[in-house]
């Protein structure tokens, strides 16, 4: 490290830096004793106390930090315990008694769609349990109804207007094949 040549008269020479070491000191070497590596120079020491750090503790509290007793802790006790973890694949709380969907309501909106009239039946059977039962579910029943009563009438419809075109296709013609 060099230093810049001093300004002024040669037998002039400027106080050291508060930010450099002295000069007769390597940088490398420990502080005296009795001075940390971050406290300022004794020199400084005239221009009164350190000042202290708004970012530590308080003057009259101890730090959380420091080794108080042997089982002892300021922070960590005041830590609520973990609540006890449930077995792996279960996904929310679990459920009790009355609380699982139906499973007569999903088979009747299935069935709404595969064979309308057993879907009716299901929803109606459906909807009792769930009324005695308390079951999840009852959606699922009605737009079964709904679905298996809607396909029951588009089905007997369709069957209705096939048996009508086969009648009246029948009547006008009475040989050929």
């Amino acid at each position: 490290m060099s230093y810049p040549p001093p300004s002024g008269p040669p037998g002039d020479e400027q106080p050291p830096s508060p930010y450099e070491p002295p000069r007769d000191q390597s940088p490398y070497a420990p502080p005296p004793a009795g001075q940390s590596p971050s406290a300022p120079p004794s020199d400084q020491s005239s221009f009164g106390p350190p000042e202290r750090s708004p970012y530590g503790p308080p003057a009259d509290e101890p730090s959380p930090y420091e080794q108080q007793g042997p089982h002892q802790s300021a922070h960590w006790a005041q830590q609520p315990p973990y609540p006890p973890q449930g077995p792996y694949g279960q996904y929310g709380p679990p459920s009790g008694p009355g609380r699982g969907t139906n499973v007569l309501a999903i088979l009747s909106l299935v069935f709404a769609f595969v064979f309308p009239p057993a879907g009716v039946v299901l929803g109606h059977v459906a909807k009792r349990q769930i009324r005695t039962s308390h079951e999840e579910g009852d959606q699922l029943a009605t737009w079964g109804l709904i679905l298996g009563y809607v396909f029951t009438g588009l089905t007997l419809l369709a069957c209705c207007g096939w048996l009508a075109l086969v009648l009246i296709g029948n009547t006008g013609d009475s040989g050929g094949y």
